[in-house]
């Protein structure tokens, strides 16, 4: 396999900390190489660094063995040498290009619209244009002939099997949906080599192997390398054809994906032993919530049909069910961000009942300022740092010593050791790796002391390592700040792990409430399919 990228010796600091050390590695032409690691080992750096973007390498070489045309934009693949360019006839030279020390800006410039990247949790579409507008953005970004693009981008929406949605409007598309656009835009540059970063880490199981496929039947169609990230051991056996482990910024593994996997997976341990608590009384009572919408194309839309359930104080308590089963609205309902069309919601702040279906300081807006919610899509103040993102940017106003003391009790309580909590105060979000930034999210919804913690789909983009450290600390919470924990996820193994009690959720109504492994034993094939994610090793 002829060599397509060579990376030397490659080091990275950040604020005189070294994330990097030393990476050497080859990747060839079509190959797809994964990087499994933790959340802030050093993917996404690693990964940005290849692509040119954010700043240069505190030292070390990053060399693309491509062939360049001289006399039109057009780059190949190091073998395309002394071949017909595509685009112009002339002939294709070898070329050997150091990607931070190129002296021609033109050179890198062109080199960097001959790869691509797929962003986590970023779909980086026209939200208000139509699916096939997307792509035909792509195509004028290259100066594709116009009079060939229509066809052009319906080719590339039947490559991603979506020719059924190409006149919906992205925003309104599922979060599987999103992504595949994203893929037809980027097959549309015809890289010679595409970035996948945590591409399905907030996917659903179902939906992400999907995409998963997608990926590598983009990589064969279009003669296309991969570097695939993820924390995710299925992500890496179903796409790498090799696989490396990053640990703290250094290469430990490199070989077979079936071999790095067991080599990461090796570190896994959850011996931690958690007591059940004795519950106090029901802190949220729901008795006969509904919610509906009114949609233009599906009329009446019942989101939550006539729900009614009891949670207790110091109750971790798990709502389960498929894609739009109703859970998520339900959550915004308890939160107090919905109202509820009819119905009664209740929730318990000290000896007071407080009626959330009735607006108002004295009712749902007290009950508000006690109870948190981490987002599926949360967000963190990108020019603040971690410390201000716990404390000043959300109104929490502290001497500058009890503030730090603060900050540092919950971001362990949300996963990080002691010393990782120091570490970051400092750093803005954009220094952290998506995992560590979701923490402290939760750390954000921990500091304002909650009676109630709302956890939508909280494991989207944690290791398995992470995952571990995070139960652990909801444990831990509930212990000693005796919190309330609803959880809403498609993680089966997570919820098996930490809920007391689960409600399933069908098409807006709860079918049955009961304890956690009775729950589990009445998911449907399907909806273990859909819900459940694989074992991790």
């Amino acid at each position: 396999m002829n060599p397509l990228i060579t990376v030397e010796n490659l080091c990275m600091d950040f604020d005189g900390k070294r994330v990097l050390h030393n990476i050497s590695f080859e990747i060839g032409e079509g190959e797809v190489l994964g990087i499994i690691g933790r959340s802030g080992a050093g993917k996404t750096v690693l990964m940005h660094l290849m692509r040119g973007v954010e700043q240069p390498p505190t030292s070390g070489r990053i060399v693309y063995h491509i062939a360049v045309c001289d006399h039109c934009p057009y780059l190949g693949v190091g073998s395309m040498a002394g071949a017909a360019c595509p685009q112009c006839g002339a002939n294709l030279r070898k070329a050997d290009i150091d990607l931070w020390n190129e002296p021609s800006d033109d050179m890198r410039r062109r080199l960097m619209t001959h790869t691509a990247i797929m962003f986590q949790r970023t779909f980086a579409l026209y939200g208000n244009d139509r699916v096939i507008e997307n792509v035909l953005h792509a195509l004028d970004d290259i100066e594709y002939p116009q009079e060939k693009a229509i066809n052009r981008a319906a080719d590339l929406l039947d490559q991603v099997r979506l020719s059924h949605r190409m006149m919906h409007i992205a925003r309104d598309l599922s979060g599987g949906e999103k992504q595949r656009v994203v893929l037809a835009r980027q097959i549309a540059k015809e890289p010679f080599l595409l970035f996948a970063d945590e591409p399905t880490g907030t996917l659903d199981p179902e939906t992400a192997h999907l995409v998963h496929s997608m990926l590598i039947e983009a990589a064969d169609k279009n003669h296309m390398g991969m570097v695939v990230t993820s924390h995710f051991s299925q992500v890496i056996s179903e796409v790498a054809d090799r696989a490396m482990l990053l640990t703290e910024g250094k290469i430990t593994a490199l070989g077979s994906p079936e071999e790095v996997i067991r080599t990461f997976m090796a570190g896994l341990s959850d011996t931690e032993k958690f007591e059940v608590p004795e519950f106090g009384g029901d802190i949220i009572i729901a008795r006969d919530v509904f919610k509906r919408y009114i949609s233009v194309d599906r009329g009446v839309v019942r989101a939550v049909n006539g729900v009614s359930f009891d949670v207790k104080e110091k109750e971790i308590f798990g709502i389960i069910g498929k894609s739009g089963a109703g859970k998520t609205t339900l959550s915004r309902i308890i939160a107090g961000i919905i109202e509820p069309t009819t119905g009664e919601m209740v929730i318990k702040i000290g000896d007071d009942a407080v009626d959330m279906t009735k607006p108002g300081i004295e009712n749902r807006g007290r009950a508000k300022s006690y109870i948190g919610l981490l987002h599926q899509e949360y967000d963190l103040y990108p020019h603040r740092t971690v410390l201000d993102n716990l404390t000043d940017a959300i109104g929490l106003e502290f001497p500058k010593e009890l503030a730090v003391r603060k900050a540092i009790i919950t971001l362990r309580m949300a996963g990080f050791t002691e010393e990782k909590s120091r570490e970051i105060l400092d750093r803005l979000p954009g220094q952290l790796s998506e995992g560590e930034r979701h923490r402290v999210a939760l750390a954000q919804v921990l500091i304002r002391e909650p009676r109630v913690v709302i956890l939508d789909e909280p494991t989207g983009t944690m290791d398995p390592l992470t995952k571990i450290d995070v139960k652990h600390s909801i444990m831990h919470a509930r212990d000693e700040m005796d919190e309330t924990f609803i959880v809403v996820s498609h993680d089966m193994e997570f919820v098996r792990d930490i809920c007391d009690r689960l409600a399933l959720m069908r098409g807006g109504k709860i079918i049955q409430v009961g304890k956690t492994a009775d729950i589990l034993a009445l998911l449907t094939d399907e909806e273990r399919d859909v819900m459940a994610k694989p074992p991790a090793s």
